[in-house]
């Protein structure tokens, strides 16, 4: 049933929302006996021999909730664009067999009824058969559970985040990888959904094949990082070029890899486990996919649909838990990479359009970049660029994009810089990003990296001045003189409105960026009690959030919180 070069991809999922969320197998590799343990109660064991993973981590699989939807930018976005919906996209949904379905041959499958989508909309693929559009049950396998809460929340109707996609391609995962994957067979989805990981002693097959076909066939791999303990070899969660999906809330797999690189990327709500996280974000880069295809971001946008400026976009677009944080040389967080999946945020900064580099300036290698002297700035300050830049060994390139940020506010800054590792290259081109104010040269942030294929700003309390934004490509050690990468970027200011109309406050604030919830106060005396306010109506053709609240004669607060 395996083919010998690679063990058995499994997955771990429950066949029925009674067992409670917390859920561990544990096999037995001597006697072929996996255990399953539910908050560590014993429920039943089953021979495993086939399996090769040791520890299995896994939840009931548990239909995803509306409040998901509000969390990910997805409600908001309907409600402005009812159309982004993964329209023309064709995706792929790997799975592992589901251990919990006995007595099934192959069970790996999505059923298209629990998802409701037609039968049309999928194809079947296993090392057995391949069943084509319109027959389920079939001979290429059996119904996944798994499979089924994994494809409801990707794209199945109604909590799915993509459901209106082209064409789902299931496939059971070890043929995947050996049929596609390995030998680089093209496939025709362009966004691949994987809820499993490999044994990690298959990490250094797996990540090198999963990184060139990535580049190769322009495919956007995104896998669930793993539901507890070092993320450290949880193939193809580790691979350079695709994303790595925590959970949030919940406990998923942390960072470093076992080469001292960030993962997981981004994290997304998912009933507590990656396996039901990472189809959200599939879900949201589909969207994406379908949005610069059709142009969103106006002019040039056609190069966005490239797997680095999905990825650019997903994690720029993330709101930071209250407990994120990073480091200079450590651009994600350790358990939620660049933050919570929103994917109105990251719409709207495609949206915002391409905005090439102001200037550029070449140093020796090693010596200092300080801006340049060009006075001009970008005309927008959220947006985004796909540039390509070259130098010699000797030699470091930067690229400079310049921000003038006016009036008398604070500004937030996140920045995302996104490139590849290169095809059978064992590392990448050392890529850095840099903040610095203009007026006097200083350096304000940076994310310097020096084995990450990602690097990551965000600053919440930036003061008004004009701001150097600086991609630099560093000479000593590189893969290759080139480098294409995608950058993403936005600097704002929420400034909540207040007025009095008709004996009521009307408060407003753009949609964009969102994330934000609306509080108030009775007293701001300590210790202040804050409450969420609700009744918020969107205005689609103002692109403001409205909330009218009646003037009650006593003293009341306001404030807008992230998160």
């Amino acid at each position: 049933m395996w083919l010998p070069n690679l063990p058995a991809a499994v997955l771990c999922a429950l066949l029925c929302a009674n067992f409670r969320p917390s859920c561990a197998g544990t096999l037995n590799k001597a006697s072929g006996i996996l255990t399953v343990k539910v908050e560590n109660k014993s429920y039943f064991s089953v021979v495993a021999a086939k399996l090769s993973i040791a520890i299995l981590v896994c939840a009931a699989a548990i239909s995803a909730p509306a409040t998901d939807l509000d969390t990910i930018g997805v409600t908001l976005l309907r409600q402005v664009d009812p159309t982004l919906d993964g329209s023309g996209v064709s995706v792929a949904q790997a799975e592992g067999e589901d251990i919990f379905t006995p007595n099934s041959a192959f069970p790996f499958e999505v059923s298209p009824v629990p998802v409701g989508q037609p039968l049309a909309l999928f194809t079947w693929f296993s090392i057995s058969n391949t069943a084509g559009a319109g027959t389920f049950p079939n001979n290429a396998g059996t119904e996944s559970f798994h499979a089924d809460s994994v494809g409801g929340n990707f794209y199945g109707i109604p909590y799915g985040v993509a459901t209106n996609v082209s064409h789902v391609d299931n496939y059971e995962a070890d043929y995947f990888f050996n049929s596609k994957i390995a030998p680089g067979a093209a496939i025709p989805a362009a966004v691949v959904n994987q809820s499993f990981n490999f044994d990690p002693s298959d990490q250094a097959v797996a990540d090198p094949a999963y990184d060139n076909y990535a580049v190769m066939r322009k495919t956007i791999f995104i896998t669930g990082a793993g539901n507890g303990g070092p993320i450290v070899s949880n193939s193809p969660a580790t691979t350079f070029n695709g994303i790595a999906v925590g959970v949030y809330p919940g406990s998923s797999s942390f960072g470093p890899t076992s080469d001292g690189r960030s993962k997981p990327d981004i994290a997304s709500p998912g009933s507590g486990v990656t396996s039901f996280s990472s189809p959200y974000v599939s879900g949201a880069a589909a969207i994406l996919l379908q949005a610069a295809r059709r142009g969103d971001g106006g002019v040039g946008t056609s190069v966005a649909t490239n797997l680095i400026a999905i990825k650019a976009f997903l994690l720029n677009g993330a709101v930071k838990p209250a407990d994120w944080t990073n480091g200079i040389t450590t651009p994600l967080d350790a358990r939620y990479g660049a933050g919570i999946l929103n994917v109105f945020n990251s719409w709207h900064q495609l949206r915002s359009g391409l905005h090439a580099l102001i200037e550029s300036t070449t140093v020796g290698s090693g010596a200092a970049h300080p801006p340049g002297a060009n006075t001009g700035n970008e005309s927008s300050l959220t947006g985004w660029d796909y540039n390509t830049v070259s130098a010699l060994s000797s030699q470091d390139i930067a690229s400079h994009y310049y921000f003038n940020l006016t009036g008398s506010n604070f500004f937030t800054l996140t920045a995302t810089l996104v490139w590849n590792r290169p095809p059978n290259k064992s590392s990448v081109n050392n890529l850095d990003l840099f903040l610095y104010n203009t007026s006097n040269g200083a350096l304000v942030l940076s994310s310097t990296s020096a084995v990450d294929n990602v690097e990551h700003l965000f600053l919440p309390q930036l003061a008004p001045g004009r701001y150097d934004l600086q991609v630099l490509k560093r000479g000593s050690s590189q893969v290759s003189n080139g480098e294409t990468y995608a950058l993403a970027f936005e600097f704002f200011s929420m400034k909540l409105n207040i007025v009095l109309t008709g004996g009521n406050f009307v408060l407003s604030w753009t949609n964009a960026p969102t994330g934000f919830r609306l509080v108030s106060a009775p007293s701001l005396n300590p210790p202040v009690s804050w409450t969420s306010v609700n009744a918020i109506s969107v205005g689609l053709n103002t692109g403001q959030s409205v909330v009218t609240v009646p003037a009650s004669g006593t003293s009341q607060f306001f404030r807008l919180q992230r998160p």
